[in-house]
């Protein structure tokens, strides 16, 4: 029986908060984004980021199978990733504004791999 989203955030809540990241308070936005990564995993076999295009090839899409490599750097600077499902404990606290997150995957990842 596939995992639910209801299950994927009790796991991923305590494997990510010990490392400094946490759920967005947006409860819906988070299951929404949960969800999102069970139907890639289902469709690509891995949890490739909801936010962004996957191209279907693992390799490829590596750099944002989440958590992204692109999350650190978003949360340390901007208090949330990309997509907004992980956040600082500032940012959890309300101590720090929600701000839109630029995008930092290089344009030649979007744009996709060479195709035959």
């Amino acid at each position: 029986m596939p995992m639910t989203a209801a299950e994927l955030y009790a796991t991923l809540k305590k494997t990510q908060e010990p490392k400094g990241y946490y759920f967005n308070p947006n409860r819906d936005l988070v299951m929404a984004l949960l969800t999102g990564l069970l139907e890639n995993k289902e469709r690509y076999g891995y949890m490739g980021c909801p936010c962004r295009l996957l191209w279907g090839d693992r390799e490829w899409d590596r750099d944002i199978i989440c958590p992204c490599l692109y999350r650190e750097p978003d949360v340390k600077e901007f208090g949330s990733c990309y997509c907004g499902l992980y956040v600082s404990r500032e940012r959890l606290e309300g101590k720090i504004p929600s701000v839109p997150v630029p995008e930092r995957r290089p344009v030649d990842k979007i744009l996709g791999p060479d195709l035959p």
